[in-house]
């Protein structure tokens, strides 16, 4: 009967993925090292811990939107969602790593996208939970299949520097921005009034 354990050692931008991507490196383990493992369709819960690492008043003060204001923060600033993967991991005996992918919004009606942006530094506490079937040999029964209960978990403290480096890769020296389609008009019909080259431009000239 497998006993699997997961580990995280890594993270890194995915180059040219079709949409922002962020693959966490997972090692996992079995125990016994010899038991072959056919495969596993592994199910895989990435939760932000917040409350797991501290804010400097310059952060505090880009979270107001998402936490309000930080006397607030013991009612307002709790774990949340992040995305839910899924990987096909391949066959291995003993060890093996993988690529668990999650998507990196630049859409800041998406909460996680408010909180990566506000911080400056350092590290997300992430936990991520397991969940799953696991194809494997069994000398006396052959092919087996048995279930990862959700009990399985890692965690890892994801570097926030990592994030910007695939915003930047994807989005060089640019942010979303999202409009009321009443208020993108007005804004679209104020350009062409005044013979302005780009929105940019346009909010640009508004804002001085």
């Amino acid at each position: 009967m497998p006993d699997l354990s997961f580990q995280f050692e890594g993270a890194e931008p995915v180059p040219y993925a079709a949409a922002p991507m962020l693959a966490l490196k997972l090692r996992i383990t079995n125990q016994p090292a010899d038991e072959t493992i056919r495969g596993i369709m592994l199910q895989c819960q990435i939760q932000i811990e917040a409350p797991r690492r501290s804010y400097t008043p310059e952060e505090q003060t880009h979270l107001l939107d998402l936490y309000g204001k930080p006397e607030r923060w013991g009612q307002t600033l709790r774990t949340s969602l992040w995305t839910h993967s899924t990987v096909n991991v391949p066959p291995f005996n003993g060890s093996v790593t993988v690529d668990v992918l999650a998507p990196c919004s630049f859409d800041f009606n998406v909460a996680t996208t408010k909180y990566f942006h506000g911080l400056e530094s350092g590290e997300v506490p992430l936990c991520i939970l397991f969940s799953g079937t696991v194809f494997y040999d069994d000398s006396e029964q052959g092919l087996c299949i048995a279930q990862i209960p959700w009990a399985k978990e890692a965690r890892y403290l994801l570097p926030v520097s990592v994030w910007k480096r695939v915003i930047e890769l994807y989005y060089p020296n640019t942010a979303w921005l999202t409009l009321r389609r009443d208020i993108f008009d007005r804004l679209h019909e104020y350009k062409m009034r005044n013979s302005i080259p780009s929105l940019e431009l346009a909010l640009e000239r508004l804002l001085s």
